[in-house]
């Protein structure tokens, strides 16, 4: 998946001050307090970290006892019926927009202390993931921004289509005392013109992304961790060489429709029979978006998949 092209993005503000000014070639990313973030049940895990609704190799649930070699300090773990990426602020850390020109995104963290965080921990190969979508759930992008050393994050940023998009800050902050604290805040961006929203496609356990077809395997259960297993093809024959990005054999992104809650979920360490597993416990009942990263002949693409939890488990 090649970063996207720079180019520069209207945007508007509404009454409520959750959306953004409508300057022209320019781009102002304004921040929404948002519905409140999903409750932390406290720290998790021998390195200290407290869960914010940030990334973690289970995501939505995984196994009571599993650690991951390279990040064990990031695990968020439990049920996964806490979701995240509702507020601009959590654990008394802000995300905080700057003015910006032309469409380079533009913010920084503010700690407890008021002053902008620049310790992060290195989290699958990057100190910072953001995820952009817009509120249909289309037009997926996974960025990683760069710091400068006075803690402003910057990224280009490619809005093609009008509408209001959904923006996720996904770290973890590196204490004083060292102690590691997992957060996602998000934020809206809204792109000024007529926007006609994208209905959500039909549910479908099989996914097509240029040449490649991605299935997956597995019912994700409200409160019941269950495996969920990626395979990626072309045509009748399994692909063998999937290679690592960001640390893993695949990312995904899950996102509930009703009221945008996310988790980023990372798998399992080693390949399983060829796929990719991840463990997922559903929060609720509802329709979701399912996005797969996965990189091929070092080239990243992403799959997309809707689902569909219904009342009562199946």
């Amino acid at each position: 998946m090649a970063e996207p092209q720079a180019r520069p993005v209207p945007l508007v503000r509404d009454r409520a001050g959750t959306r953004l000014a409508l300057f022209v070639g320019g781009l102002v990313l304004a921040l929404i307090a948002g519905f409140g973030l999903g409750r932390a049940t406290g720290p998790i895990g021998s390195g200290g970290v407290t869960p914010g609704g940030g990334m973690g190799r289970g995501g939505f649930g995984q196994p009571g006892g599993h650690t991951h070699e390279d990040h064990p300090h990031v695990e968020t773990g439990g049920t996964g019926e806490h979701v995240g990426g509702f507020s601009v602020s959590a654990g008394g850390y802000t995300l905080v927009p700057e003015p910006i020109t032309g469409a380079e995104l533009r913010f920084r963290v503010d700690g407890p202390d008021g002053k902008p965080v620049t310790s992060y921990a290195i989290v699958h190969d990057k100190p910072m993931h953001l995820i952009v979508l817009r509120r249909d759930l289309s037009g997926y992008q996974h960025l990683h921004p760069t710091m400068d050393p006075d803690g402003t994050w910057r990224v280009g940023l490619a809005l093609d289509t009008p509408g209001v998009y959904r923006v996720y800050a996904d770290f973890a902050v590196v204490e004083a005392n060292g102690a590691q604290t997992a957060l996602t805040l998000g934020t809206d961006l809204t792109v000024a013109g007529g926007y006609e929203p994208k209905a959500l496609p039909a549910p479908a356990r099989q996914s097509t992304v240029d040449r490649f077809t991605v299935e997956y395997e597995g019912t994700p259960r409200v409160g019941v961790t269950q495996p969920l297993l990626f395979r990626v093809s072309v045509g009748d024959t399994p692909v063998t060489t999937l290679e690592r990005y960001l640390g893993a054999y695949g990312h995904l992104v899950v996102v509930r429709e009703a009221d945008l809650g996310y988790v980023h979920v990372h798998p399992e360490e080693q390949l399983v029979d060829g796929a990719v597993k991840f463990w997922l416990a559903a929060p609720s009942p509802g329709r979701y978006r399912m996005f797969f990263d996965f990189q091929v002949d070092g080239t990243v693409r992403t799959a997309e998949f809707t689902l569909e939890i219904p009342h009562g488990n199946p």
